[in-house]
């Protein structure tokens, strides 16, 4: 739950809390790296600087850079990782967490041109590709830059513990999953193979999003975020990908997405509502445009199905405590824990 200071001000003037109590607050929970984004200046030019920073050394590098060579490259990012280090503990000891998380950030998103450069300079590189193309093509060989970042990631994550910080981690298993299904088709155009390695790769971020969810579940750091984020996009990918002109694997797709809504709704977590929204609004789409189409009952059908589910709401709003309580007390008690956090 988030905290603004018109609640705080509204505390104030209803004399729960003292005016000093209030700011006392307000600086403490600005200060917390789990008291989530603050839509204030301060915080975007935070976020500005850092996404710009991390940009100038992934999605947005040069070709001139390529003029350093390997060796060039390989210690400009050990400079540049040296500094960020200094600057993110430097931050630390001043109990700046933002800025901190953001300059660890930024030592991860420089492990893989790092890793090129080492390439480059040992004379390990397979083709004729730079590493600008490592954002923007799928190839096998960036494998090797994935892993190392991977490793690099979770040190920093364990050692800082900043949320943000598993936002490159989550990106780099996204890259990972795609330029593994490249390396198992042998580069070739193979969209089925593809899009099952893209499916069970994005289950198994889901899932250690979820153990990672458990796991962090009596802090307020919400580090799982991120993974979700990815893991839930790259299985839906995967799975919307997926060919078939079975009707039963068509419906059995819609009822996969009606799964993840309910997860959300269990999980509390939105990026399974979005995606399976979407999911259930392209079944029905499908219906309405191939199954259906000459059908005067399926619009009048499919508005009854609406009404009634908006009437299954306001059933549930009317009982929502006692069947939540019910149903937690089947739950295991971890997941019961993570729910009452939430």
């Amino acid at each position: 739950m988030k905290i603004s200071k018109q609640q705080l001000d509204a505390a104030v003037s209803r004399q729960i809390l003292s005016k000093q109590q209030a700011e006392a607050l307000m600086a403490f929970l600005h200060a917390e790296p789990g008291s989530g984004p603050v839509f204030d200046f301060t915080h975007v030019l935070y976020y500005l600087g850092g996404l710009i920073a991390i940009g100038a050394m992934t999605l947005f590098m040069t070709l001139g850079w390529e003029s350093f060579g390997g060796w060039g490259l390989f210690f400009i990012a050990l400079l540049y990782a040296g500094a960020g280090l200094k600057l993110s503990d430097a931050f630390q000891r001043r109990g700046y967490a933002v800025p901190a998380g953001l300059c660890a950030t930024f030592v991860v998103a420089l492990t893989p041109l790092a890793v090129y450069g080492l390439q480059q300079a040992m004379g390990w590189w397979p083709d004729d590709s730079v590493y600008r193309d490592y954002h923007r093509y799928i190839k096998w060989h960036w494998l090797y830059l994935e892993l190392v970042t991977l490793a690099v990631g979770t040190a920093m994550a364990w050692r800082y513990k900043y949320p943000f910080l598993l936002m490159p981690i989550a990106v780099t298993l996204w890259y990972l999953s795609m330029d593994l299904a490249a390396w198992l088709a042998f580069d070739r155009l193979d969209f089925e193979i593809r899009a099952l390695v893209s499916m069970y790769f994005g289950l198994l971020m889901t899932l250690l999003a979820f153990w990672v969810d458990i796991r962090s579940r009596q802090t307020q750091v919400d580090y799982a975020f991120w993974l979700y984020l990815f893991g839930v996009l790259t299985f839906w990918c995967g799975l919307s990908m997926q060919h078939s002109d079975s009707e039963l694997a068509k419906f059995s797709y819609f009822m996969i997405n009606l799964l993840m809504i309910g997860l959300g709704v269990i999980l509390l977590r939105r990026v399974f509502v979005v995606f399976g929204a979407l999911g259930v609004a392209g079944y029905l789409g499908y219906l309405s445009h191939q199954v259906f189409e000459d059908s005067l009952l399926f619009p009048v059908i499919l508005s009854g199905i609406g009404l009634l589910i908006i009437y299954l709401g306001v059933l549930w709003q009317r009982h929502e405590n006692n069947i939540s309580q019910r149903l937690r007390d089947k739950l295991p008690l971890a997941l019961q824990q993570l729910l009452a956090q939430r």
